[in-house]
């Protein structure tokens, strides 16, 4: 008995401090859940954000900007004035050519064609009139001398004339590719270059203003102010850098074409350091409906005011389209924590508590997200700090975010 009573003696202090150890320990973490946490917030608000889309691509490669640069008959190339990637003006001489022979001959031909058949009915017409030819024969002659004056026009809308012949630039542009050679014999409709426009007007524009490419006689150096010669180079593809026409052509990731929109807004960079510091806005004009099968994108086209610019045709660019803007919860980007749970955020209700609440991301521009949540517009959202809280959790607020001192 003796003995046990001083064994519990013995033990005593032990058990003393273990005791002790226990309370603080717990008086610590009590401590710990009432402690108040300094952080910074910031005001929350529902505004319109749009998504931006990143592509990259090339100014000048639509193939609705550029224009294919031929003549309707059969010629001979005698002289070429441009070389690729010059930038040439409305009106300039692109090209010096000679018609084919044979083409001469048939333009003449069609000439004396209708002389022949203008007399033949003024005979008719007599002989009718005093009784010696029929009605039918009348007719005849008539049909005769339409006839040959519909030749003459094809022949004279194509041009063809003895000589050489100047074909001049029917818009300003940028020669992009040249298909001949000086000397090359050349068929009807055979490309002699293509030119991409740059002011906006395309050849088809360019056709129905009457600013069609036309033809200079060499030897006189004087313009022909004839339907003829007007219309001596003709176009095979439409070009243009209108709101109607694309002159950047972009590629985007499928997965993010779906939320461009023909008439988004687009802000173009180039990939130098000296062009990414002057952005050219313009617009979403094409969305193609298919994946490229040599890049594995899906086409965008751009129109860009580019007159003014130092975006030339071939250069590479990268461009941020906006997609149509969605109303959400904006908040700061470093507001926004993720766990297994998921995204979420904190904000500080009336009793200086930090409150957890659910939020998804839906749009992300910069530093700021677009979330959906039941969030509080009266509550701000903790952005710095928010790492060390756990629900429910006493906070002080330093300072918010932009700067001014927490109330």
């Amino acid at each position: 008995m003796r003995n046990n009573s001083g064994y519990a003696l013995r033990r005593m202090p032990a058990m003393l401090v273990l005791l002790l150890c226990h309370g603080a320990w717990s008086a610590t973490v009590d401590a710990q859940d009432h402690a108040s946490v300094s952080v910074q917030a910031t005001p929350v608000q529902r505004a319109p954000l749009a998504q931006p889309v990143y592509a990259y691509g090339v100014v000048g490669t639509a193939s609705s900007n550029v224009t294919t640069i031929s003549v309707p008959y059969v010629a001979r190339i005698a002289q070429l004035r441009v070389q690729a990637g010059q930038s040439v003006r409305r009106g300039a001489p692109l090209a010096v050519v000679e018609a084919d022979p044979a083409a001469v001959l048939a333009a003449r031909q069609a000439k004396s064609a209708v002389a022949l058949a203008q007399g033949e009915f003024e005979r008719t017409q007599s002989l009718y009139d005093t009784g010696l030819a029929t009605t039918s024969q009348l007719a005849t002659a008539r049909k005769a001398l339409l006839d040959a004056r519909q030749a003459q026009t094809a022949q004279d809308e194509m041009g063809v004339g003895a000589g050489t012949t100047t074909v001049v630039a029917p818009f300003d542009g940028v020669v992009s590719q040249i298909s001949v050679g000086q000397g090359d014999q050349i068929q009807a409709g055979a490309a002699i270059l293509q030119l991409a426009a740059t002011t906006g007007t395309s050849g088809q524009d360019a056709t129905r203003s009457g600013a069609q490419p036309f033809a200079k006689d060499a030897s006189t150096g004087t313009a022909s102010a004839s339907k003829a010669t007007r219309s001596t180079a003709m176009s095979s593809a439409t070009a243009s850098s209108t709101p109607n026409h694309s002159n950047v052509l972009l590629g985007v990731e499928p997965s993010d074409a779906t939320s461009v929109r023909v008439g988004d807004a687009a802000t173009i960079r180039g990939l130098s350091s000296a062009l990414a510091k002057t952005p050219v806005v313009g617009h979403v004009v094409m969305v193609g409906a298919s994946i490229d099968a040599q890049t594995q994108l899906v086409n965008v086209g751009v129109s860009v005011a580019l007159g003014q610019t130092a975006l030339i045709a071939g250069t590479r660019v990268r461009a941020d389209i906006a997609t149509h803007p969605q109303t959400y919860w904006i908040v700061p980007r470093a507001a926004v924590l993720t766990d297994d749970e998921g995204a979420y955020v904190f904000q500080i209700g009336d009793d200086h508590h930090a409150h957890r609440v659910e939020v998804a991301t839906r749009a992300e521009d910069g530093d700021r997200y677009g979330v959906d949540g039941k969030l509080n517009a009266a509550q701000p959202v903790v952005v710095v700090g928010n790492y060390e809280l756990k629900d429910g959790m006493a906070v002080t607020i330093e300072k918010s975010a932009n700067g001014s001192a927490a109330p």
